[in-house]
């Protein structure tokens, strides 16, 4: 008798309802499974298949199945296989994107510095992770295990972990099914005192090492990225009397090259409403060489926890209205854009 993919979702129904509940699953139970569509008969039938193949028990007479040690064994290696496919195509994936995007943000700085005669710079898309995907520890070596930690935004965080205590395959098995099956989907405020107690007193002697993993997911939905910023027509400076003195040319110009005052100024908090749209006059940017100068920002959003902005740096005296309009513009043609290479 060989595994289906019918015989798969059953399992993998039981193993889920028995790590939520601790109790023995019926057929009636998993027929609820709205994906599954089976009616409890099949069910039945199917799980005595699987209790002949001996990944599910039926610990006594008339009571439903638990899964056994080969049956939670089946289930990690395959979760594990799926989980390693999925961090791989999202590499790949966020490689294509990220080339693509920066070739298309590059594109759009000069155009808009081109067609406002500002200077420009767009930001990279950030990605603001809020809540966890999902867990895996891999064994290395006898003293050290392989945590990779994946957030919201399809971000990868690889931590290694040397430990005390020796872990076997079996303890790896179940400190996976443990994390994943109470950690999943939560913020980083939701994992709190109560659940990281029973984590620890589920995980035993193991307990640091559930800390340590904890850390590493708190340091993964966290963690700042190194801010990409594009810039275009700085040289649009000396088109403006008041900005272009040689000094004030000069500053400005070396912080459009240097770019990293312009991180504080892109990362600044912003609203849905109104697409982020930002004005800062004079003394009210937070980039000591623009004081001389007005900055509009917005923000656009990709989805899945990303954004970033666009700026344009000009004299006071700059057309607001024709600059707010074409950032609103500009911006939902991204969020566009970037929803439809994802759908």
């Amino acid at each position: 008798m060989q595994m289906d993919d019918r015989k798969w979702a059953i399992l993998k129904a039981i193993i889920k309802t028995y790590l939520e509940t601790g109790e023995p699953v019926g057929s009636r139970t998993i027929s609820k499974y709205e994906d599954l569509n089976l009616s409890s008969a099949t069910i039945r039938n199917e799980m005595s298949d699987l209790e002949d193949m001996g990944y599910i028990l039926q610990p006594h007479t008339s009571a439903g199945r638990i899964p056994s040690d080969a049956g939670y064994r089946f289930y990690v290696d395959h979760m594990l296989e799926e989980k390693d496919r999925e961090v791989t195509e999202m590499k790949e994936l966020m490689i294509q994107r990220q080339d693509k995007m920066e070739l298309l943000l590059k594109q759009v700085a000069k155009l808009l510095a081109m067609n406002t005669n500002y200077a420009t710079m767009i930001s990279g898309p950030q990605y603001h992770r809020t809540k966890l995907k999902f867990i895996q520890l891999s064994m290395v070596s006898e003293d050290q295990i392989l945590a990779v930690i994946v957030a919201e935004g399809n971000v990868v965080k690889n931590k290694m972990i040397t430990m005390q205590h020796g872990l076997d395959h079996e303890t790896v098995l179940r400190l996976n099914i443990l994390l994943n099956s109470q950690l999943n989907g939560l913020t980083i405020e939701q994992i709190n005192l109560a659940t990281i107690s029973k984590l620890k007193e589920e995980a035993g002697i193991h307990s640091e090492l559930v800390s340590r993993v904890l850390d590493a997911v708190a340091e993964a939905i966290n963690q700042e990225e190194d801010m990409e910023i594009y810039t275009s027509g700085a040289t649009n400076f000396f088109r403006y009397p008041e900005l272009s003195d040689s000094e004030k040319a000069s500053e400005l110009i070396n912080t459009f090259e240097e770019k990293h005052p312009l991180v504080s100024l892109m990362n600044e908090e912003f609203s849905d409403k109104d697409h982020g749209i930002q004005v800062y006059i004079g003394q009210e940017t937070p980039v000591p060489t623009m004081k001389d100068c007005s900055v509009v920002t917005a923000s656009y959003d990709l989805g899945e926890g990303m954004y970033g902005r666009i700026g344009i740096v000009g004299p006071k005296r700059m057309d607001y209205d024709k600059v707010v309009g074409i950032l609103k513009n500009l911006t939902q043609q991204l969020d566009d854009i970037f929803k439809k290479e994802q759908t």
